[in-house]
């Protein structure tokens, strides 16, 4: 799985998340969804997040275009 791919569902979790915390726990949960949005916003426009951060370092995933284009690790000619 890429990082974008882990962040797309990172993200619609958390929203499902907050939504059902709004409902059954407390309606200021509501705030927590629209951090959630706030930074999916910001991140369409800087191409950063914090979660990214933690997919690539913690988890070890890599990029889209990591994927597409490995590094050749042979040295034969």
């Amino acid at each position: 799985m890429s990082q974008e791919k882990a962040l797309t569902a990172f993200a619609g979790f958390m929203v499902l998340l907050s939504v059902v915390l709004t409902h059954f726990v407390h309606a200021n949960f509501m705030w927590f969804t629209v951090f959630i949005g706030a930074n999916l916003f910001q991140q369409s426009f800087t191409g950063f997040c914090p979660a990214t951060l933690f997919f690539k370092h913690v988890l070890g995933l890599k990029s889209e275009r990591e994927l597409a284009c490995p590094a050749d690790t042979s040295t034969s000619r």
